[in-house]
């Protein structure tokens, strides 16, 4: 045994018999298991390509029923960009996206169809990467109609939270910026965001994952979130002022991919939370061997992930013990559907 792996091993020992320093490795650690950058990359992409047709749908929309009320309307697409502070604070985005101009409501509709359908992207992938994280065997895992109607569902919350969360931001703007007003509005965004991890973990991960286990994700999600959207504006002004002098236009992109890539990192990072925390997978080995019990329970579920067919049998040995290695009762496998049913 050389110097380093003492070393390491040493470290290892500290991390393992602490619980704090156990769980955040453990959650690192599950995180790469996952392909958990791969997964916050396809998030990425796919959420730049859904963004555009959604913002045109969401002011399609607001034309359609705000009629008149363009101050009503405009509360809305504010709350919206606030989500993104590069086109929040870019006019040349928020302002080109105008709404579908139809004669007719037949052509009407199927321009909103069109958008719909376009903008169901970030939503297969977050079921899929759902699904990932959780380790949900392929046999069981929604089908294309099931998940098609999930992503009707999410867009449906999406937009009830942007009408909240506009008026949480109006209330803050009352009462010429008095300080009780901003604290109930940031404590109320808080609250609203809290909910919205937590209705997107519910209906992006499959059934067979209860509620309860997407409660610590969703609250420090919604608190890591809410923290970047404070200090947003200012991260891509700055990181702007650095490479707009390179990239020229392209810089608006860049900065746009690099803050969903974070949001998606956020993302994992609090899924990768619930399934850690609900399965106890933890500690985790830095070094190997020997394997410690979550080390085998998380190669056991990734092993047995790939079951694609009810015909198919998997099962996992360890040292050649003989012992079957398995997911713990309380997770997917427990809760599972019957076999040949997919959901």
């Amino acid at each position: 045994m050389n110097r380093l792996e003492r070393l390491l091993r040493r470290v290892d020992r500290l991390q393992q018999s602490n619980r704090a320093l156990g769980f955040v490795f453990g959650v690192v650690k599950k995180y790469g298991d996952d392909r958990g950058g791969q997964l916050a990359a396809l998030l990425t992409y796919y959420g730049f390509l859904s963004l555009f047709p959604l913002l045109l749908l969401l002011v399609t929309v607001l034309g359609i029923v705000a009629g008149g009320s363009s101050s009503i309307a405009k509360h809305i697409e504010d709350s919206a960009l606030s989500q993104f502070p590069l086109i929040g604070s870019n006019g040349s985005l928020s302002t080109n996206i105008h709404a579908l101009h139809e004669a007719s409501a037949a052509g009407l509709a199927v321009g909103i169809a069109g958008l719909l359908w376009g903008s169901q992207g970030a939503s297969q992938i977050g079921q899929f990467a759902m699904a990932e994280v959780w380790n949900i065997p392929d046999l069981v895992r929604p089908n294309f109609w099931a998940r098609l109607t999930r992503t009707g569902i999410l867009i449906a919350m999406l937009g009830l939270f942007l009408v909240v969360s506009s008026g949480l931001a109006a209330i803050a703007t009352l009462g010429h910026h008095a300080a009780w007003l901003r604290v109930v509005g940031v404590v109320g965004s808080l609250a609203a965001n809290g909910a919205l991890f937590l209705s997107a973990f519910r209906i992006l991960t499959p059934k067979q994952i209860s509620t309860r286990g997407l409660i610590p994700g969703a609250l420090l999600g919604a608190f890591v979130w809410t923290v970047l959207l404070s200090i947003g504006t200012a991260l891509v002004e700055h990181q702007l002022r650095h490479t707009s002098q390179i990239y020229g236009t392209f810089a608006i992109v860049l900065g746009l991919l690099a803050w969903l890539y974070l949001g998606a990192n956020v993302t994992m990072y609090a899924a990768e939370i619930n399934v850690v925390w609900a399965r106890r997978l933890w500690p985790r080995s830095m070094v190997q061997p020997p394997l410690t019990d979550a080390d085998e329970r998380v190669l056991a579920a990734l092993a047995k992930q790939g079951r694609r067919r009810p015909e198919l049998r998997v099962e996992v040995d360890f040292d050649g013990e003989g012992d079957e290695a398995s997911v713990p009762p309380d997770t997917d496998q427990a809760h599972a559907q019957p076999e040949g049913e997919p959901r």
